[in-house]
């Protein structure tokens, strides 16, 4: 099994800047995919970005240019730099792990973030 544990979140000001981080620990294949999903008060769990083995990311429009996902292979963690938040990116942010083709995925527990105005 594969573990997973954010770390990061918190309450800032709109145009403020937070950086999260993931840890996995456990059996990780190496050719998985990471990445950040959030959800908010009644609404359904989104995609925020994605990152390869490789290091090809791709990202939701709603923060192109404004988030910046990374990973460290060496340490098993995966990040999100998020920069000029706006209120509307209040959620919980989860971290998930995924081989692409197989059932394999883990969630991690979230991280709340709040942004206010």
């Amino acid at each position: 099994q594969v573990q997973l544990v954010e770390s990061g979140g918190g309450v800032v000001q709109a145009g403020e800047s937070l950086k999260l981080s993931c840890a996995a620990s456990g059996s990780i294949f190496s050719r998985n995919s990471m990445g950040w999903y959030r959800q908010a008060p009644g609404k359904q769990r989104e995609l925020v970005a994605g990152i390869t083995s490789t290091g090809s990311t791709n990202y939701a429009d709603f923060v192109k240019g404004r988030f910046t996902i990374s990973r460290d292979n060496a340490k098993n963690m995966v990040y999100l730099q998020m920069s000029s938040l706006k209120p509307e990116d209040t959620a919980v942010y989860y971290c998930k792990i995924w081989v692409p083709g197989t059932n394999y995925e883990a969630w991690g527990q979230g991280t709340q973030v709040t942004v206010s105005s």
